[in-house]
Parts: C-alpha cells; structure tokens; sequence
C-alpha cells in the first residue's frame, strides 16, 4: 500500500475586513483559538460551532501551534481594535444608566 503525501493549504481566509475566518465560515480564528486556550478540544469546538469541519479545526490548531507568535500578534491587534470600537461607541452614548433609561422609555410607552 502506497501513502501520498500531499501538502494542504490551512482553511482559512481574511474577509473584506481583514478579519480571519475558518473554513469558509463565518467562524473566525478568534473564535476558533479561543476556545481552544480555553481547553475545549476540536470536537466540542465543531459541536459549539456546526458549520466548522473537525478536520479544519484540527487543522487551524495545528496552524496555531506552530505560528503561535504570528496568531497572538494578530489576535492581540484584533483585541484592540475591539476596544478602540467599545470606546469609540460609548463616546457617543454613555452606557451608564441605560438600563434605568429603557425602563423609564417602556413605562412611557416610547
């Protein structure tokens, strides 16, 4: 029996807002590699996330593991960005208070 030994390419692509994603899914790396550090292993990250196949899972992990500095430094830009979002959004409308805003709205009927 013969094995071929065939390079694959890693299942991932940046959308048109360079966010990484898995598998041609909406899933992003984030996603992925998140739970991932958070000890789920790939089957439970495929049970969480249908849409993903094990074997990209598997496959992104392994991506992981050995580009583990070039990951980090892209979901640590990612973090970021995420926050500069949070503060930008919260410039525009202060979130303190807002659940006694809505409430104050519905008792008016607004």
């Amino acid at each position: 029996m013969t094995i071929t030994v065939a390079l694959q390419s890693v299942p991932l692509t940046i959308d048109k807002d360079n966010v990484i994603r898995v598998g041609g899914t909406r899933v992003t790396l984030d996603t992925v590699i998140s739970a991932f550090l958070d000890g789920a292993t790939a089957e439970e990250i495929v049970h969480q996330y249908p849409s993903l196949e094990l074997a990209d899972v598997y496959s992104v992990i392994a991506y992981y593991l050995r580009q583990r500095e070039e990951v980090d430094a892209y979901l640590q830009r990612r973090r970021d960005h995420a926050e500069q979002v949070r503060r930008q959004n919260e410039s525009r409308c202060d979130p303190s208070g807002i659940r006694d805003r809505l409430m104050a709205r519905l008792r008016r009927g607004t």
